[in-house]
């Protein structure tokens, strides 16, 4: 095992992630627990190397945890090494098992954006075809999946390329809006004149509530004060826009609550919230992942009170826009998806990409299925048309679904 064979050597993390330039991939490991990975995941996930904040340990262990063992989900690390040893990538994917098809794909479900492996920046920069054929070369070795299933993977992420963007590749069911951040440029540059001024003149209705303020959430008692009070009010935000509500899922509301408390050894949570608040109310909350560079977001949802009438989440939109741009962090997004918000403060577009790639047999029949389904939702999903029919077949499909558990517990 990889983790094994680094360690044994008596070198720690620190001299792993300081070591000589890495060599080309020689050796391909999986790992199938997390707690073996820990180590080099740890130095991997590190600024001066190369990966998303959604694939940082302490986020997708919570997950894990929670949300993936409970759906049948196990651990499939791979990790890629050079001949001396030395790890150049950590690929988080978890195996699950469909119709008889072991599928791999990233770890986090629904939950991350973005996904990505871990690479050493410097290996990141250089890969080419010829290293992404050696590393499927050696998981087909392995004879641990059939698929590789990898959603939702960023082109380029901090101006690097993603090297797994290599491999043969169709747009993800949906697109990611983006603002980009120029440092020291003013505000107006980011968000417009007009557009602050309405705004502002909303705000002072919420101003004249008791307490009225914008916060970064730092505090435990903080953290769980607003995740109460979004467990409450999100699952009828969904309801009423005809949505499934995924914090329903098991464990989903463990995880999120666990990596919201999760502090970083470089300062902030796993994942971090902001919100509007008066004394008596959480008027509006956004919560995402950052990492010095760009804050993107994951979940969010405001009152169901009077105060909603002001536009409470464009306006914390706004504040936290200002928060992070004072930072000096160059791209905030706002998630997947095409709401108008989004596009009230984005007006660049990110491609995102999935791969299926086939690693046995069973997967060259199963990838191109899973291929071909994909691009069905993304057709749903860019079709007005026919993203309203989906919506109303769904609204029908959880009304029998609850009508029928009614008349099963009345009989």
């Amino acid at each position: 095992m990889a983790t094994t064979a680094v360690l044994s050597k008596g070198r720690s993390t620190d001299e792993v992630a300081t070591s000589v330039l890495p060599g080309r991939i020689a050796s391909v490991d999986v790992v199938r627990d997390m707690a073996s990975a820990e180590p080099i995941w740890r130095v991997l996930e590190q600024p001066e190397h190369f990966s998303t904040p959604y694939q940082r340990f302490d986020f997708l262990n919570a997950w894990q945890r929670h949300v993936g063992a409970a759906e049948g989900v196990e651990p499939f690390i791979v990790i890629a090494s050079d001949a001396e040893r030395r790890p150049l990538l950590l690929l988080p994917l978890g195996l699950e098992r469909r119709a008889g098809i072991r599928i791999a794909s990233f770890l986090g479900g629904k939950h991350p954006t973005f996904n990505m492996p871990l690479w050493h920046r410097e290996v990141a920069k250089t890969a080419d075809a010829s290293e992404i054929a050696v590393l499927l070369a050696g998981l087909r070795a392995q004879c641990g999946a059939d698929v590789l299933a990898l959603r939702q993977q960023p082109v380029c992420w901090r101006d690097i390329a993603n090297p797994l963007a290599l491999l043969p590749h169709q747009p993800s069911v949906n697109d990611c809006p983006v603002l980009r951040l120029d440092p020291g440029t003013p505000p107006t540059e980011r968000i417009s004149n007009s557009f602050r001024r309405r705004l502002k003149s909303k705000e002072k209705k919420l101003q004249a509530l008791p307490g009225y303020r914008y916060a970064h959430a730092t505090s435990d008692d903080d953290i769980e004060r607003l995740l109460a009070a979004f467990f409450k009010i999100k699952p009828i935000r969904m309801a009423a826009q005809k949505l499934p509500n995924v914090f329903a899922d098991p464990g989903v509301e463990q995880f999120v609550q666990q990596a919201c408390l999760t502090r970083l050894a470089a300062g902030g949570r796993a994942i971090d919230i902001h919100a509007l608040q008066s004394d008596d109310e959480m008027i509006a909350m956004f919560a995402g992942v950052a990492d010095g560079e760009r804050y993107s977001m994951m979940f969010n949802t405001y009152t169901l009170s009077d105060a909603a009438r002001y536009s409470p989440g464009l306006i914390l939109m706004r504040s936290i826009i200002d928060h992070y741009a004072e930072q000096g962090y160059r791209r905030i997004d706002l998630g997947i998806g095409s709401d108008d918000y989004k596009k009230m403060f984005c007006k660049d577009w990110e491609p995102i990409v999935d791969s299926y790639v086939p690693l046995s047999q069973r997967g060259r029949i199963a990838a191109p299925a899973l291929a071909a389904i994909a691009r069905a939702k993304r057709m749903v999903k860019q079709s007005p048309a026919l993203k309203q029919t989906a919506q109303k077949l769904r609204g029908a499909l959880r009304f029998e679904s609850g009508r029928s558990s009614g008349e099963a517990a009345s009989n």
